[in-house]
């Protein structure tokens, strides 16, 4: 996995680094560790899905899966409201 270090990519593995580029294309959330970053840009490549948004009761949501637990446990959906921009999780239980 790579993560920013002073505005460079770096690799956990291998070391291999690479310049982050211009970091306005880069949105972090608030349920990500520092250094895990999602791209995006004016117009989101996230597919849109009917979801009830916690804050507003907009009924669209962005979304997109994320493995932030062990392995052997599923992944965990994030939500990004289409309306508020609000952002929430969904975990299996």
């Amino acid at each position: 996995m790579m993560k920013a270090d002073d505005g460079t990519w770096e690799c956990g593995s291998c070391g291999f680094t690479k310049p982050t580029g211009d970091a306005a294309q880069y949105t972090v959330t608030e349920d990500q560790e520092v250094g895990e970053i999602i791209e995006s840009s004016e117009e989101t490549a996230l597919p849109e899905t009917d979801a009830i948004c916690p804050e507003c009761n907009h009924d669209r949501a962005y979304w997109y899966m994320q493995q932030i637990r062990s392995a052997d446990e599923s992944e965990t959906r994030f939500f990004i409201c289409s309306e508020c921009e609000h952002k929430w999780r969904e975990d299996d239980n």
